[in-house]
């Protein structure tokens, strides 16, 4: 797998579909690698040229000290299309991966095309609740909050069906490094961008779901409401809805992403 070497960390990513369609950049939630969006890379691979990545501190991209935060991950991601000759992109990211797209819109317009962010807040908190998992996972690593985060993650019929989805999750999570775990759930608690999300300006999908007791409907109405011209789509789905609800995530995308078959380009 293709390293990224962005000064003070190192980003591992990965491209799939042919170089010269439209980039697409997609950015994992908190606790997961690129892995998470392995439902989705094939039929995106049709139309795009998809990069993922791993967050710094997450699955094989490096663990630099912490605590992180949402400026520096979206720093990161302008670093790595820099360093791999993108200049403009459409972006998707969930949860951790959704803030760090609404920082994007936010002070980097002139390189998104189209942003999609689901299962994400302007704020996520409350800050005590990041505090004590901090403090958990440091001491009991990352095996102490996995059954917890899974239960947030996915509906428990989902659990109990054994889907390969949820062991993936499962595995994804325990692989964390647990100080990484730890500083990028530093840069979710500090994070509040609700005075700033207004100021972005690329066409943007905000995906919320029903089912998502981290970043309810209520999160997703709040960006919807005053991210001017935001179109909002509403699944019935968890917070990782895009691996319980691979098919209806993956038609939200394309069918923003696409404009009904012509992508843009930037």
């Amino acid at each position: 797998m293709p390293e990224a070497d962005l000064g003070g960390v190192r980003i591992h990513y990965r491209f799939n579909g042919e170089r010269g369609r439209p980039a697409l950049v997609l950015s994992s939630s908190l606790g997961t690698s690129m892995g998470m969006w392995d439902p989705q890379v094939e039929a995106l691979g049709h139309h795009f040229c998809v990069l993922r990545y791993d967050a710094r501190g997450h699955g094989a991209s490096s663990v630099p000290a912490g605590p992180y935060s949402i400026a520096q991950m979206g720093s990161d991601v302008l670093a790595l299309m820099s360093h791999v000759g993108v200049a403009k992109a459409h972006f998707c990211g969930l949860s951790m991966g959704g803030m760090v797209g609404l920082w994007l819109g936010i002070h980097a317009p002139a390189h998104f095309e189209r942003i999609v962010v689901s299962n994400t807040a302007a704020r996520i908190g409350p800050v005590d609740a990041w505090n004590a998992r901090i403090a958990k996972v440091r001491e009991g690593g990352m095996a102490s909050i996995a059954d917890a985060v899974l239960a947030r993650w996915f509906t428990p019929g989902f659990i109990a069906s054994g889907a390969p989805a949820v062991q993936q999750a499962r595995q994804m999570l325990l692989s964390a490094p647990p100080e990484g775990y730890a500083a990028s759930c530093a840069a979710v608690r500090d994070a509040d961008l609700r005075d700033d999300v207004g100021r972005i300006s690329a066409a943007t999908l905000v995906i919320g779901c029903t089912a998502d007791p981290v970043t309810t409907t209520a999160d997703a109405r709040y960006l919807v409401d005053r991210i001017d011209g935001a179109r909002y789509v509403e699944l019935d789905a968890p917070h990782i809805s895009n691996m319980e609800q691979p098919q209806a995530y993956t038609a939200a995308l394309l069918d923003f992403l696409t404009e009904q078959g012509e992508a843009r380009h930037g």
